[in-house]
């Protein structure tokens, strides 16, 4: 007997044609705001240089996968810059950092760098829109000018089946 035949195709019919529950999948990608550090820029000077909103109120228990992107050129330049992501919900009046702070430091005349890091949250409730950017904050004195260009921030939003809803 062959795999075509009626008796094992079947089999292989009814095998294949299981339903399952589709998981949700969001792919979304940041404005790019490129960014200039002087000399004159002050120590502790934030600045947004990537965001985007979304909107997870049609996924259950979402979890996002976030990654940033960027060339950092230094010309005659000594900096250190912190990276951070910060989410904004719709309710709330201050961002919450999400991940750890991410450190780009160059102690040399001049160099061009691809700056990139990867961060997961997995920790809030459902709510409409959120807004996510990724800030850089001048640490020390900035010597030289430093050029934070094509920075992205992109995200994948998946549904995260293993854990329980939050709200």
């Amino acid at each position: 007997m062959n795999s075509m035949s009626k008796g094992h195709y079947q089999d292989e019919k009814k095998g294949c044609c299981k339903k399952f529950k589709e998981t949700e999948v969001l792919l979304k990608c940041g404005n790019s705001i490129p960014a200039v550090v002087g000399p004159t820029t002050p120590t502790g000077t934030s600045f947004t240089v990537s965001s985007f909103t979304v909107s997870t109120d049609k996924l259950s228990n979402p979890c996002i996968k976030f990654e940033f992107a960027s060339n950092i050129v230094a010309t005659a330049a000594t900096v250190t810059l912190n990276f951070q992501i910060f989410k904004l919900s719709k309710y709330q009046t201050t961002p919450i950092a999400i991940g750890p702070v991410w450190t780009f430091s160059r102690a040399v005349a001049t160099s061009a760098d691809t700056f990139t890091f990867i961060v997961c949250d997995c920790d809030f409730c459902l709510d409409d829109c959120t807004t996510y950017s990724v800030v850089a904050t001048t640490v020390g004195a900035t010597l030289g000018t430093v050029a934070i260009n094509n920075p992205i921030l992109s995200a994948l939003v998946v549904e995260n089946e293993n854990k329980p809803h939050c709200c």
